[in-house]
């Protein structure tokens, strides 16, 4: 037992119901902020969602299976803060095809082609299954390109300028710093078993056209 303290007055009824009162309050208006942010967790309720709706001008949407994702309403209930950079080991259709499977377990927000095409398959307010880590896929878009991670042929400067337009256009978003620290590889993602984007893919270059892509001004939403 501590030493009663000396001149030190009881806590009146009031103030414990005034203080009581202020902590309910508070945790109401907590427990309304939360419910204002998962509402669309409770089963049987969705967002709603426009079919083909955009976050990428000029991207191409076909989604991806509803089994490689998850609904979220980023960035009010996850903070998105990085870019993380894929190489699918295959063509453009395979990652497509593959995106679409329900049993792979696995999707990226963007693919982006040999020529720049750009095909978004999941919205970035939602949560991909595409970094092998649940705290990076919440905090993070994921863009797919197509080609191998050994074949540096496959990084063609169409696919290198469309991947640093459209991954200029999340930082600007979210406020992304453009640096290496918030753009990454699967590779740089801790814990991860990936080897892509290789070492073929030309980091220095590539920051260097999202830095001159993010310098034209910020790019909006195309929705």
């Amino acid at each position: 037992m501590g030493e009663k303290r000396r001149g030190t007055r009881p806590v009146g009824r009031r103030a414990v119901l005034i203080g009581g009162g202020a902590a309910v309050v508070g945790g109401a208006v907590l427990a309304r902020d939360e419910l204002r942010r998962a509402w669309y967790r409770v089963p049987g309720v969705e967002k709603d969602r426009v079919e083909g709706e955009l976050d990428h001008a000029g991207a191409e949407w076909t989604a991806a299976s509803r089994a490689n994702w998850r609904y979220a309403d980023r960035p009010d209930d996850f903070t998105i803060d990085r870019v993380v950079i894929h190489v699918v080991q295959g063509d453009y259709p395979t990652a497509l095809k593959v995106f679409k499977d329900p049993g792979h377990g696995a999707a990226t927000h963007y693919v982006v082609r040999k020529d720049g095409h750009v095909a978004q398959m999941i919205r970035e307010l939602d949560v991909a299954f595409h970094a092998g880590d649940r705290g990076m896929n919440e905090r993070s878009v994921g863009i797919e390109h197509e080609g191998f991670v050994d074949r540096p042929q496959d990084f063609t400067d169409a696919m290198y300028a469309s991947s640093a337009r459209l991954t200029a256009g999340i930082c600007a978003r979210y406020g992304i710093p453009v640096d290496r620290e918030h753009v990454i590889g699967h590779v740089e993602v801790e814990g991860t078993d990936h080897t892509d984007p290789g070492p073929h893919w030309d980091w220095d270059r590539y920051m260097k056209l999202v830095r001159d892509a993010a310098a034209g001004g910020p790019r909006t939403s195309a929705s």
